[in-house]
C-alpha cells in the first residue's frame, strides 16, 4: 500500500532549477519537489509521496488524515499483539 503523508511547508527552495521544500512531518525534515504547486509557501500543508508534494491541503484536512494514520497504527499494533500472545 502506498500512501502520501501530510507535512507542513517549513521552507521553500530551489536546486539545480528545480523548486524543493523543506517539510515537517511531526518533527522530522524531509525534502521534497514542489514543482507540481508552485504557489506553495511556508506554513502550507501539502500532502507528499515519494519525495514529491501532490497537492496543498487545509490543516483541518491535514490532522483529519494524521489522526486516521494513527488510528490505522495502533490498530495495527492491537492486532500484532493479538498475534504474538
Amino acid at each position: 500500500m502506498c500512501l502520501g503523508i501530510p507535512g507542513k511547508i517549513e521552507s521553500v527552495y530551489e536546486d539545480h532549477g528545480t523548486k524543493m521544500a523543506k517539510i515537517d512531518f511531526g518533527g522530522v525534515l524531509r525534502e521534497a519537489c514542489i514543482e507540481v504547486i508552485p504557489e506553495a509557501k511556508p506554513g502550507d500543508w501539502t500532502i507528499v509521496h515519494a519525495g514529491f508534494a501532490l497537492n496543498l491541503l487545509s490543516e483541518e484536512e491535514a490532522r483529519e488524515t494524521l489522526d486516521i494514520l494513527e488510528q490505522m497504527s495502533e490498530l495495527a499494533e492491537l492486532e500484532d499483539q493479538e498475534h504474538s500472545g
